[in-house]
């Protein structure tokens, strides 16, 4: 059976970031106490619920660089295919590299976070609207946010609100873009 490599790159990225937000989810619903406005994403990490956590942050990132090498032969971008080979490292480093190892849990953190929001930016150019005006908003949204989150800013949501800001409008891109792909003709 020939596949299409657009559906199922598509596909792929559907996946991957649906299992990734609802792993966040269950591990939020599954650690007593949690704040979503007061604890980081990555205390999941290492609460109660990190085997979730951690198991589907770095499933995310290595079904990301597996879909770059098929993204890459449909699309043909080089840049777009480095941001998100970035921001899959980024995200298996997090789940591999739990807070507690504070330094590399933080430039991990800021791959998946920069080249997520650089990744949703630099599609704009591959697809047709209204999905492109909406891939840069999000990963304009996202950008926003982290440069906000770096400067101590989190606008009344609080730390962990803002790291959301952050992390939700790439990850709901890579939904979108993965479908966007998959149903594609």
């Amino acid at each position: 059976m020939k596949y299409d490599y657009r559906k199922v790159a598509g596909a792929l990225l559907f996946i991957a970031s649906v299992q990734c937000v609802l792993g966040i989810i269950t591990a939020e619903a599954l650690y007593p106490g949690y704040s979503t406005t007061q604890n980081y994403i990555s205390d999941l990490g290492v609460g109660p619920s990190a085997l979730i956590f951690n198991s589907s942050v770095f499933l995310l990132g290595a079904i990301v660089i597996v879909d770059v090498y098929l993204t890459h032969h449909v699309l043909g971008s080089r840049l777009l295919s480095v941001f998100l080979v970035l921001m899959g490292v980024g995200a298996m480093g997090v789940g591999l590299f739990p807070e507690n190892f504070a330094i590399i849990h933080r430039i991990a953190s800021l791959f998946v976070f920069l080249f997520g929001a650089l990744s949703a930016i630099v599609s704009y150019k591959m697809q047709k609207p209204p999905f492109s005006y909406l891939s840069l908003l999000l990963g304009a949204l996202s950008l926003m946010a982290l440069l906000l989150f770096g400067s101590g800013t989190y606008l009344g949501l609080g730390k962990g609100g803002m790291e959301r800001m952050i992390a939700y409008p790439a990850l709901l891109w890579c939904v979108g873009f993965g479908g966007y792909l998959s149903s594609y003709s």
